[in-house]
């Protein structure tokens, strides 16, 4: 099972904004973020570069495979 870890609860709190407001700016459900930042779900790559454009971060600053999982 491939697992992506993130940091995107770091990038919200560095901007004090919630999972709801975070996920009003790229579209999608408070419930789809807080299982994005669990690793319950890996997102599509559109929104993966919606939420680092979001951050001003590039995609690898918030998104990074485990490990294990890295070819």
């Amino acid at each position: 099972m491939m697992i992506m870890e993130n940091s995107i609860r770091v990038e919200r709190a560095k901007k004090k904004i919630t999972q709801a407001e975070l996920a009003e700016h790229v579209n999608v459900s408070r419930q789809t973020i807080h299982a994005i930042e669990t690793g319950k779900f890996i997102p599509s790559t559109v929104l993966a570069l919606k939420i680092a454009k979001f951050f001003k971060v590039k995609f690898e600053d918030i998104f990074k495979l485990d490990e294990g999982d890295e070819a």
